[in-house]
């Protein structure tokens, strides 16, 4: 299969997520007003519960489901990912304290993926999905890097919306309040 026109590229990636860390602590790091607290009502996240996400998705999700693929077992089929586990094992910590075990998480992740030197042999290799089905290690690298940009596009969402009635006028040029 030929990727000429695909996007994607490991070391672009691993630029990515090795950032991603540093930007959520940028946003929510030592804060006066808890930002890291505001969300869209019931049901949905704020920043708190996007960072225990996160760190939920550094442990079980992205390296050992690529450890699956690269294994030597007939069985390529991930454990399924409980999307809401931070809602639980993320209860008691401070902000900062999780926007430190994500970055001491990532920093160990990104080593790892470092030291496989992944060739485009290895990005074509597949495991299962338990819902998706067949999927790739290019695949899952990719939606590894763009999960973190999500994640901020949604926290950043929360943040342009609390203050939806106070801008007034100007709601009329800012399209995110808008949709």
């Amino acid at each position: 299969m030929s990727y000429t026109n695909m996007n994607f590229n490991l070391n672009k990636s691993i630029e990515l997520l090795d950032r991603t860390p540093d930007v959520y602590s940028a946003l929510l790091n030592n804060l006066a007003y808890n930002w890291d607290k505001i969300d869209e009502g019931a049901g949905t996240w704020n920043g708190y519960n996007i960072i225990g996400h996160l760190i939920h998705g550094e442990k079980t999700d992205w390296i050992p489901r690529a450890e699956i693929i690269l294994g030597n077992a007939n069985d390529k089929t991930f454990t399924p990912y409980d999307r809401f586990a931070q809602e639980k094992l993320y209860a008691t910590q401070t902000t900062q304290e999780l926007l430190d075990e994500f970055r001491m998480l990532r920093t160990k992740n990104i080593e790892k993926l470092k030291s496989w030197n992944l060739s485009e042999y290895d990005l074509d290799k597949k495991g299962t999905h338990p819902d998706l089905g067949e999927v790739t290690l290019r695949q899952l690298i990719s939606t590894w890097t763009i999960h973190d940009i999500a994640h901020l596009n949604q926290l950043s969402r929360v943040i342009v919306k609390h203050y939806s009635e106070d801008v007034g006028p100007w709601k009329k040029y800012t399209r995110i309040l808008n949709e």
